[in-house]
C-alpha cells in the first residue's frame, strides 16, 4: 500500500489536538508502515522527516515518553523552514528536534462596517426612460438632494437638464419639462447644500447659471435663470458650492481659471468674480474643499495635485511625483489627508493617499485594474468609508480609512451587470436611518435609460436608531455668510443629529442660544491703514430670567407631548403620568436614559460652541 503525503502548514500546528494516543506505530487509527514504504519520504534528511498523509486532520504530537520506536508528531524542519511530521526510528533524535509554537493572526481587520452590502432598488423604484446625455465629459452628470434629482439629458439646439421629484419613480413622461436656458451642452450640475430648491449648472457656452426650482417641482420648461455668471472665456466644465458659507460658488473652465463668485448681489447678471485663480497650466479636472472650506485641492490635466488658499489664490502645495497621474482628488474630512484616483505609467488604474502637508510622495499607492474608465471617489467623513466607482464599470469598491498605517483597508465591493456612466450621491440627511442605510448612490445606466438607486446598508438586527453609525453630521444651515468667509473667517459645518423626532433640534451655533452670562460687547475697530477690512460688531444680547424659564417650560411641554415606541410596539405614556405597571416603568426609564444622552450631547455642543467663539475672537484679533 502506498500513501500520498503533503507538508503541514505552520498555522495548523497550533490547532492540532492529541486525539489519537494509540500505539507508537499507529497514526490515528491507521497502522504506520515502515519508512521505506512511504512515497515521498525524504531519505536524505538526517532526522528522517516524512510528509503527513493527505486527509489527516489531527495527527499525533511528539511524545518523548513513548519509548523507542516511531515517535510521530509535529516538529520544525529548520533546513526547510516549515513544519513536518516526524517518523523517527530514534526517540532521542525526535526530542532534539525543536518544536515551534506559531501565533495565529486574523487576516482581516475588525470593523463594524466590514459587512456593509449594496442593495439595488427594485424596478418599480427606479427612474426609467430617462434620456441621459451622451457627453463624454468626465463628470458625475447627476446631482441629488432629499427632494429632487437632477440629470443632464440629451437635447438638440442647446443644453438642458431635467429635475425629477425624488418620489417620482417609474416610467418618465417623454415630454417631461426641462430646464433649458443654456445655448451649449450642459456639463455639470450641483445642488446648493443649504437650499434644496436652488441648483447651479455650467455649460459649453462659457456661462454658469443658478436656477430657482418651484416647491412642487418643474411643471413647465424653465428658460430664465435667477443668476447668470459671466467671466470665463471658454467653456465651463466644473462647479462646486462652498461647504460652510452660503451663496459662494466656485467654477473652473477650459481657460485654466478657477473663479470664486458671491451670489449675494442684487444684479441678475454677474460679470466680475470676487477672485480669479490663475495658477494652473491646463484644464482643471476636479476640485474639493476641506471641512471648513479654507483650502481647496485640485487635480489638473498636467497630472499634478495642488492645494490652494481660495481667498488669496496662493499655491500652498504641489505634487511632483511621476509614478501617479491623478485625475480626481478629494479631501478626507478631518484626517488632513487627500485621496486621488488616476493611472500609473502602465495605464493601470490607481488610488493614492497623500499627506496634506507634503505632496512630494504618496503615503499609500495601490493598483486596482487595467480598465480605462475614470475612477470617481466618494468619501463619507462620518463613517470614514471610501467608495470608488469607475465610469463604465458595474462594480463599486469600498474601503475604510484610518489615520494610522496602512491607512486604507479594503472591505468588499458591490457588483452589477449594468455599467454606470455617472453617479449621484444623496446627502446624509436624506438617508433611511431605520434600515441602517449609510450611503446611497444613483447610478446612471445609459444602456437601459435608467437611474438606479443603490443603498449601502450595515446589517443590524434591531430596527432602532443606531447611534454608533450615525454621528452628528452636516446640516442644511450655513455656518456663515459669504461676506464673513470672504473677510477671512473660517467655521466648520453646522452639525445636526439624524435621529428622527429628536426634541429639541441639535443644530449647533444657529438655533442654540448662548449660556446666560453678563452682557459682553466686542467692538473691533479697524484702522484706515488696513484697506478692504470691514468693521465687525459682536454683541451678545442680554436675556431675562423669566424668558428663560418660559422657554424651558415650553420645551418641557414639547417633550411631554412627544411620544416614542419601544421594542414591543407599545406607545410610551407621557412623562406627566406616574408609572403604574412594570412596562410603564421601563418606558419611563428609557425616556430618562434618552434625556441623559441628550443632555450629554448638549454639553458637547456647548464645548464646541465655546471653541468656535474662541476661534472667532482669535480671527478678530488677527485682523486688527
Amino acid at each position: 500500500m502506498s500513501i500520498q503525503f503533503n507538508h503541514v502548514s505552520v498555522a495548523e500546528c497550533e490547532d492540532w489536538s492529541v486525539r489519537y494516543r494509540t500505539s507508537p506505530r499507529v497514526w490515528g487509527n491507521r497502522p504506520i508502515p515502515e519508512q521505506s514504504s512511504f512515497r515521498g519520504a525524504d531519505q536524505s534528511h538526517s532526522a528522517n522527516l516524512f510528509r503527513a498523509p493527505l486527509g489527516l486532520a489531527n495527527p499525533l504530537r511528539v511524545r518523548p515518553d513513548a519509548g523507542r520506536g516511531v515517535a510521530e508528531g509535529v516538529v520544525w524542519d529548520e533546513s526547510r523552514n516549515k513544519a513536518c511530521i516526524t517518523g523517527c526510528t530514534d526517540t532521542a533524535r525526535a526530542q532534539r528536534t525543536r518544536v515551534t509554537k506559531m501565533t495565529w493572526r486574523p487576516q482581516y481587520r475588525s470593523s463594524k462596517f466590514r459587512h456593509v452590502f449594496g442593495k439595488a432598488a427594485s424596478k418599480e423604484n427606479c427612474y426609467d426612460g430617462v434620456p441621459i446625455t451622451c457627453s463624454v465629459h468626465d463628470n458625475q452628470l447627476c446631482a441629488v438632494n432629499p427632494r429632487f434629482i437632477a440629470v443632464i439629458t440629451e437635447c438638440a439646439g442647446g443644453g438642458a437638464f431635467i429635475v425629477l421629484s425624488i418620489n417620482n419613480t417609474g416610467k418618465l413622461d417623454p415630454h417631461h419639462p426641462r430646464i433649458s436656458g443654456h445655448r451649449g451642452n450642459v456639463l455639470d450640475v450641483k445642488w446648493n447644500p443649504f437650499n434644496d430648491f436652488c441648483i447651479a449648472s455650467c455649460s459649453e457656452d462659457a456661462t454658469v447659471k443658478v436656477w430657482d426650482i418651484p416647491k412642487h417641482g418643474v411643471m413647465k420648461n424653465i428658460t430664465i435663470a435667477w443668476k447668470e455668471l459671466q467671466g470665463h472665456s471658454r467653456r465651463v466644465g466644473l462647479i462646486e458650492w462652498h461647504p460652510t458659507a452660503s451663496n459662494v460658488l466656485f467654477s473652473t473652465g477650459y481657460d485654466y481659471q478657477v473663479m470664486v463668485w458671491n451670489l449675494n448681489t442684487p444684479e441678475q447678471v454677474i460679470k466680475n468674480p470676487v477672485r480669479s485663480i490663475s495658477i494652473h497650466t491646463d484644464v482643471v479636472l476636479s476640485l474639493s474643499f476641506n471641512t471648513d472650506g479654507s483650502l481647496i485641492a485640485t487635480s489638473c490635466k498636467d497630472k499634478k495635485l495642488r492645494i490652494i488658499d481660495p481667498r488669496t489664490g496662493t499655491l500652498l502645495q504641489e505634487s511632483s511625483t511621476k509614478t501617479h497621474r491623478a485625475s480626481k482628488v478629494i479631501f478626507l474630512g478631518n484626517l488632513k489627508m487627500l485621496l486621488s484616483t488616476g493611472n500609473s505609467h502602465w495605464n493601470h488604474r490607481q488610488i493614492a493617499l497623500w499627506d496634506q502637508e507634503d505632496l512630494s510622495q504618496p503615503s499609500f499607492l495601490e493598483d486596482l485594474d487595467g480598465s480605462s474608465g475614470v475612477l470617481f471617489p466618494f468619501y463619507d467623513p462620518d463613517t470614514h468609508m471610501l467608495y470608488i466607482a469607475g465610469k463604465g464599470d458595474g462594480n463599486i469598491r469600498y474601503y475604510e480609512i484610518s489615520s494610522e498605517k496602512p491607512y486604507v483597508h479594503y472591505l468588499t465591493e458591490y457588483r452589477s451587470s449594468l455599467p454606470q456612466k455617472g453617479m449621484g450621491m444623496m446627502p446624509k440627511r436624506g438617508l433611511d436611518v431605520c434600515s441602517c442605510e449609510v450611503f446611497r448612490f444613483y447610478r446612471l445606466v445609459t444602456t437601459k435609460s435608467l437611474i438606479e438607486p443603490l443603498s449601502m446598508i450595515v446589517p443590524r438586527r434591531s430596527e432602532a436608531y443606531q447611534e454608533d453609525i450615525y454621528p452628528m453630521t452636516a446640516g442644511v444651515k450655513p455656518a456663515m455668510l459669504a461676506e464673513e468667509w470672504l473677510s477671512g473667517m473660517d467655521k466648520g459645518p453646522v452639525l445636526v443629529s439624524l435621529k428622527p423626532g429628536l426634541v429639541p433640534k441639535t443644530e449647533l451655533f444657529e438655533n442654540e442660544e448662548p449660556v446666560k452670562t453678563p452682557s459682553v460687547q466686542l467692538n473691533t475697530r479697524r484702522t484706515q491703514s488696513r484697506p478692504g477690512v470691514q468693521q465687525l460688531n459682536f454683541t451678545e444680547p442680554q436675556r431675562n430670567m423669566d424668558e428663560e424659564r418660559s422657554e424651558v417650560k415650553q420645551e418641557d411641554r414639547k417633550e411631554q407631548n412627544f411620544s416614542e415606541t419601544i421594542a414591543n410596539g407599545q406607545t410610551a405614556i407621557t412623562l406627566c403620568s406616574p408609572p403604574k405597571t412594570e412596562n410603564e416603568l421601563l418606558q419611563v426609564y428609557y425616556k430618562q436614559q434618552e434625556e441623559i444622552r441628550r443632555l450629554h450631547e448638549l454639553l458637547g455642543q456647548r464645548d464646541v460652541q465655546i471653541k468656535q467663539l474662541e476661534l472667532e475672537i482669535k480671527n478678530v484679533r488677527n485682523s486688527l
